[in-house]
């Protein structure tokens, strides 16, 4: 803006087609020494009345925030010194009186207070939980410990969320620094861990990490203090800007779209009087927040660290942090008991807790289950594995777990409970009822997909005939399809987003060296479209075809046309997404023949269906850290009812409707809904929810590839319960 000329360009549809998957940023980004002098200002103002421009979206850290709400509060003043030295007239002065600013935060370390989650901190996370995965292989194979620094000089976001991803040993945060002695428990935590056969171990450090006297913590003060005390082989691994780079994530990108469309409503709203906000995101929620409470309170975290108010800091920071050093706390910091070493049940309580796998396999089914079985543990309670769901139930395959059995579950793969589709009706109501007394059974965990959750319905409604079954039992919904009701996220459906955008990046690239090519890539989902929706939103699609939103031959026709539009204007590549029950005669191969006919002459058409590649590979830092939360909101929850509902006879007896639920994430924050609350909002014919959260961005799907539509979004400002309004984007 300083600089102005070349600088400032008008920007046309074709400026940003194919960027989306781009890492760093295209239009570049400076920290401007010159901007924070009002001479800066004043040359920056200068050039954007040049081009007419009075509406400006931000995208930086608080720095840059501030910066730009400085700009817009000294708007007025410079007008009338820009007026006063004839540099522009009266007449655009009046014209261009008021600077609107909304402000969306890019920060890799999330340390801006008033979101929970900034723009490019999963795509960071990503990247660290890459090189502790492949770092993990190597240390384990030589025995030896890993001090890992990333960034975070004022915010330990990053280190704690890699830290509970990776199930590190220990992490160091500036927010919560150690207490005094910190150094001799570190040390008899990593022995007792060796003793226990672990042959590796992952030390996480913020670079801004300090202990309790203010004192900084370095990478190689650990490495020696290790090295030294137990003669381990220790490393150091500085990751540094690697931590920057790379193409966004999934989440990342769809997070984007979400904001900058949130971002051009603000502008549109802005009146005169309207404060420079930020849109932020709370929960499942884009919020707008004013921008100068938002920088006073991260400005204030800096202020409460500085005084050693850690308490305060972590407050501060807001309830996603808190929630994230809660359960990391829980997790790392206890000690097994003796029985969670040998895989006896004799425990303090003579109370069980079990867990099952019901469904196809989902990434972030392994992280809950060892999150459930170490706080079980820890809690005196035996935990038991009911392997292959009610199926093997059914044939007696439970077993206790131990503490080392799910050493590394986090960041596994796959299913190690194992998993089938077998409901309890099945395999028998009574043969059930028999498992659950003949293992002593008190609590039951079930994690997976539609199948769980129509599992628990059935127990639930023969709760009258089956007094086994009135134990407290809850679901943690786990499905790539993300089709369970009573939730906005499951377990999974991130893993399978980014394999979706990062095989869509791919076969895009295939066709940088061809002429004119469109793609047609079915996903799964059955006909829940959720993943090839959102997955279309960050692979930047032209369509994406499902069940819920009906398509017949015209809207085909219709868009065909408009991506020949698109070809002919300059555009050389077309992505087209379809579900694989969107419909039973508009198959994906009727769509592919479709476009090859139809774009004769003016491009040719690819056919790729993904299948199970979509359920594959290692967990996404989102889907470790929501499968360990989620896990021990539940252990906690079912402990409290065991305790609240035991008998004299020494079991357990319940039969309200609380104490069978799914545990979802809705809105801003986890709830659990009873179970036969939820039926009513299922759809069991095609095993899909009535009503839908992520529907409403459809309309931003078809904005964002150049359709005509209308986006409607639901806005919460500050005040969240006592402030709702819709607004519209037309384009």
């Amino acid at each position: 803006m300083v600089d102005g000329g070349d600088h400032i360009v008008l920007a046309e549809w074709k400026t940003v087609s194919n960027i989306i998957q781009r890492g760093g940023t295209v239009i570049g980004s400076a920290r401007c020494k010159d901007f924070q002098t009002w001479e800066g200002r004043v040359k920056a103002a200068y050039n954007l009345l040049e081009k007419g421009i009075t509406n400006l979206v931000c995208i930086g850290g608080d720095g840059s925030l501030t910066g730009a709400n400085q700009f817009r509060l000294d708007w007025t003043k410079i007008l009338e010194e820009l007026v006063g030295a004839g540099k522009i007239t009266a007449d655009k002065a009046n014209e261009c009186a008021h600077l609107n600013i909304v402000g969306l935060v890019g920060s890799i370390d999330n340390d801006f207070c008033g979101t929970d989650m900034t723009i490019g901190a999963d795509s960071a996370l990503h990247r660290i939980i890459e090189a502790i995965d492949n770092i993990a292989t190597t240390a384990s194979s030589h025995q030896r410990c890993f001090v890992m620094e990333v960034m975070g000089r004022h915010c330990g976001y990053l280190a704690l969320v890699a830290a509970l991803a990776s199930e590190a040993d220990w992490v160091l945060i500036p927010e919560w620094p150690p207490e005094k002695g910190w150094e001799d428990v570190l040390c008899d935590k990593l022995s007792q861990e060796r003793k226990m056969g672990q042959r590796l171990n992952i030390i996480i450090i913020a670079e801004g990490a300090i202990d309790s006297e203010g004192k900084a913590i370095t990478p190689d003060y650990v490495k020696n203090l290790v090295s030294t005390k137990l003669n381990y082989d220790t490393r150091v691994t500085i990751l540094g800007h690697v931590q920057r780079g790379g193409n966004p994530s999934a989440f990342d990108r769809i997070l984007s779209c979400r904001m900058g469309a949130e971002a051009v409503l603000a502008l549109m709203d802005a009146t005169p009087d309207t404060p420079a906000c930020v849109i932020s995101l709370d929960g499942n929620q884009t919020v707008r927040v004013p921008l100068l409470e938002c920088v006073a309170r991260t400005k204030a975290v800096q202020k409460a660290m500085d005084e050693k108010d850690f308490h305060k800091a972590v407050e501060l920071r807001g309830r996603s942090f808190q929630n994230n050093l809660d359960t990391y706390l829980h997790l790392a910091k206890i000690k097994p008991p003796k029985h969670a070493l040998d895989g006896s049940i004799a425990t303090r309580h003579p109370y069980n807790l079990a867990v099952m796998f019901v469904g196809a396999p989902a990434c972030g089914m392994n992280a809950a289950a060892r999150a459930f079985a170490r706080i079980g543990l820890t809690e005196g309670y035996g935990v038991l594995a009911i392997h292959y769901g009610f199926e093997g139930l059914g044939h007696d395959d439970v077993a206790p777990m131990t503490w080392t059995e799910v050493q590394g579950w986090a960041g596994a793969g796959g299913a190690r409970l194992k998993t089938t589709r077998v409901l309890p009706d099945k395999v028998g109501l009574d043969t059930v009822a028999a498992k659950l007394k003949k293992f002593n059974i008190h609590a039951l965990l079930i994690i997976g997909g539609f199948e769980a959750f129509q599992s628990l319905l059935l127990l639930a409604e023969n709760r009258d005939k089956y007094p086994e079954f009135c134990i407290p039992m809850i679901v943690i919904p786990a499905t790539i399809s993300n089709n369970v009701p009573g939730t906005d996220f499951s377990l999974g459906t991130d893993t399978s987003l980014n394999a979706i955008a990062d095989i869509c990046d791919r076969i895009k690239q295939s066709a940088s060296g061809t002429k004119n090519r469109v793609f047609v890539i079915e996903t799964m989902g059955g006909y829940c479209g959720y993943l090839a929706t959102m997955s279309a939103l960050a692979g930047g699609a032209d369509a994406a075809y499902i069940f819920e939103e009906p398509f017949g031959i015209t809207d085909l026709q219709g868009d065909v046309a408009h991506i020949a539009a698109k070809i002919k204007d300059g555009v050389k590549r077309g992505l087209i997404l379809r579900a694989n029950s969107a419909n039973q005669n508009y198959t994906t191969e009727f769509i592919h023949a479709l476009y090859n006919e139809e774009g004769k002459g003016l491009f040719s058409c690819r056919l790729n269906i993904l299948g199970h590649v979509q359920q594959g590979g290692r967990p996404s830092p989102f889907d470790r850290n929501l499968g360990t939360k989620m896990a021990s909101k539940c252990v906690e929850t079912l402990i409290r009812q065991i305790e609240a509902n035991k008998t004299a006879e020494g079991g357990v007896f319940t039969n309200t409707p609380d104490t069978a639920t799914v545990l979802g994430l809705l809105k801003q924050r986890s709830q659990f809904t009873p179970v036969q609350e939820l039926k009513s909002q299922a759809d069991f014919v095609h095993r899909i929810p009535k009503e839908n959260w992520w529907l409403k961005l459809r309309p931003l799907l078809r904005i964002l590839a150049k359709h005509e539509s209308t986006y409607e979004v639901d806005v919460w400002k500050e005040e969240f319960d006592d402030y709702e309004a819709e607004e519209k984007l037309q384009a």
